[in-house]
């Protein structure tokens, strides 16, 4: 027991959910009214399709499984990778909370269309409108794809590489096409995105340990 704490003891990281989850689940109750709406003339032009509830709800798979996949096989690569989407997730709560918004498009869904409808009416009544800048959903999802392809053992596996990329759009593009978010809080979380890769992924950013040594020895 006590060799195996030693060797899975990064996953300490994860307590993060016991922050993350009650302050998310606060601003979702407390956030109901006198928000600020979040909208693009675009958002006017895309169509709702109740189709895209299945990239949108395999986000949750496609984040576990990455996480677990790199705990498990690459311990650098989870680190930049929980660095990444909780110091973003945490970002977006705190948005949340000081900036309250939300969206006012979600049209009306009927249930008894077809089995996809019946989702999005569920996802509708258990997920508010409120809460939605930037999107998480397309934030996280970015955030796993950089992971991917910046794994040097997933190097040796394009489909896994290219399929991660397709799901990393679909997923994107089903915030809009649910009507769950603006076009606007996937922009504010590509932006995020970018900056928050520069600070975790760029080698530019981060001192190199070899060239620093032989400096200091010359």
């Amino acid at each position: 027991m006590k060799n195996l704490f030693k060797k899975y003891r990064h996953v300490w990281i994860l307590s993060f959910a016991f922050i993350y989850i009650p302050w998310f689940l606060y601003l979702e109750k407390t956030v109901t009214s006198h928000y600020h709406i979040m909208h693009l003339a675009i958002d006017d032009f895309i169509p709702f399709n109740e189709y895209f509830i299945i990239p949108y709800l395999l986000w949750f798979a496609y984040v576990a499984v990455a996480v677990c996949y790199f705990f498990l096989t690459d311990v650098k690569g989870y680190y930049r990778l929980c660095a990444m989407l909780f110091t973003g997730m945490t970002i977006s709560l705190v948005i949340c909370t000081v900036f309250p918004n939300g969206t006012d498009f979600r049209p009306f869904i009927n249930p008894d269309k077809n089995f996809y409808s019946a989702i999005v009416a569920r996802l509708y009544s258990a997920d508010t409108c409120t809460n939605v800048f930037p999107s998480i959903h397309v934030y996280n999802s970015i955030c796993v794809h950089i992971a991917v392809i910046k794994s040097r053992r997933m190097k040796n596996y394009p489909l896994i590489q290219t399929g991660s990329f397709l799901l990393m759009i679909s997923i994107c593009l089903a915030t809009v096409f649910l009507k769950q978010h603006s076009a606007f809080d996937g922009l504010g979380s590509i932006v995020m995105a970018y900056v928050m890769y520069q600070f975790i992924y760029t080698n530019s950013l981060v001192p190199n340990r070899k060239k620093v040594s032989e400096k200091a020895i010359s």
